[in-house]
């Protein structure tokens, strides 16, 4: 199996009532998710995750802590992807849909209903609650321990 790396970003609204999500085009049937993507080779978790968001939504955001780390297979695909969730904030720009053949809609979605799209087992409270631990860089080391 191929090891996949994917950041997704929360973002809530002003009242931090709503939380923004992307209605992704899939084979079968429209998915909603947060923000989000695979990293490319050589990008921070961080990186991916500003870029993803800027190329999906429009929007140039900053991230802070980790609220959640999962991870699945994906048997058909043969990836074995481990999902680094975000908390952001919106820090510029314009909602806009760069990509229509791969994102349908842009929406800002109540978060208790968010929580049954962004594929974390057992999710609820999980938005509300804002647990999280933070994100540290280590930058690159050149020196074996």
């Amino acid at each position: 199996m191929k090891r996949v790396d994917v950041t997704y970003v929360l973002l809530f609204d002003e009242q931090e009532e709503n939380v923004l999500m992307v209605k992704n085009k899939g084979k079968k049937s429209s998915y909603y998710t947060l923000p989000g993507g695979a990293v490319e080779p050589g990008e921070t978790l961080e990186e991916a995750a500003i870029r993803e968001v800027k190329e999906e939504t429009g929007l140039d955001v900053e991230i802070s802590d980790v609220l959640s780390v999962s991870e699945a297979f994906f048997e058909e695909r043969g990836h074995h992807a481990i999902f680094f969730t975000f908390s952001g904030k919106i820090i510029g720009g314009e909602i806009n849909i760069s990509f229509p053949e791969e994102i349908e809609e842009i929406t800002w979605m109540e978060s208790e209903k968010a929580e049954d799209y962004i594929h974390i087992t057992d999710t609820k409270g999980l938005i509300k609650n804002k647990a999280s631990v933070p994100y540290l860089l280590r930058k690159k080391v050149i020196q074996e321990f």
